[in-house]
């Protein structure tokens, strides 16, 4: 079961809502992850495999997609709309946010996928089934030695085919990492995806 999350407590009136997810390895739910020798580390789904077409791990990418939603449910239940939350994440937990609000029923605020790729992606445009209109910044960087940047460009010129607003943002020189430039787009992304009330 996943271990808890990370709840940074609003310092003003709460009125919107960010759920970041991590990448392999950091804190979180714990698995045998079979591109590690099928050591237990921090993974939201199994990765099998590091080839853009090797078998990926749908039932896993299924039921952290419903941990997502759960935790979506949750804000909205205590009181913030759907449409004020964003879904981020980076690198594996980019890939499950980008996956888990095409396939959230309400409107979000925004999508913000980092160093990552989309799951299942021979399923889309068809298993997409909401969210097409929101607001999406995908980052890359293009000296990414572990989510190759062709993964990212790839990823996004599938995306553009069946999402209204997507913007594919390029970071040179930049690893499997972030960066300041990276910081502030981020920063200007959510002033105008949830803007003050």
């Amino acid at each position: 079961m996943a271990g808890s999350p990370v709840i940074i407590a609003a310092t003003a009136k709460h009125t919107a809502t960010v759920i970041f997810l991590h990448g392999l390895g950091d804190t979180g739910p714990t698995m045998p992850v079979t591109l590690n020798g099928g050591f237990r580390m921090p993974s939201w789904f199994d990765l099998r495999t590091l080839d853009a077409n090797g078998p990926e791990d749908e039932e896993g990418i299924k039921r952290a997609t419903e941990l997502v939603h759960g935790m979506i449910e949750q804000e909205v239940k205590a009181g913030i709309p759907s449409n004020r939350i964003v879904l981020g994440g980076f690198s594996q937990g980019g890939a499950l946010a980008l996956y888990s609000a095409l396939k959230f029923p309400k409107p979000l605020a925004g999508v913000i996928a980092l160093s990552c790729w989309l799951p299942l992606h021979k399923q889309f445009p068809a298993a997409a089934v909401a969210n097409k209109d929101i607001p999406y910044i995908q980052c890359h960087g293009d000296c990414d030695p572990i989510v190759p940047y062709k993964w990212g460009q790839m990823t996004a010129s599938l995306l553009k085919q069946f999402l209204r607003q997507i913007e594919f943002k390029t970071y040179r020189g930049m690893m499997h990492s972030s960066s300041d430039e990276e910081i502030l787009d981020l920063k200007a992304f959510l002033e105008k995806v949830i803007p003050p009330q």
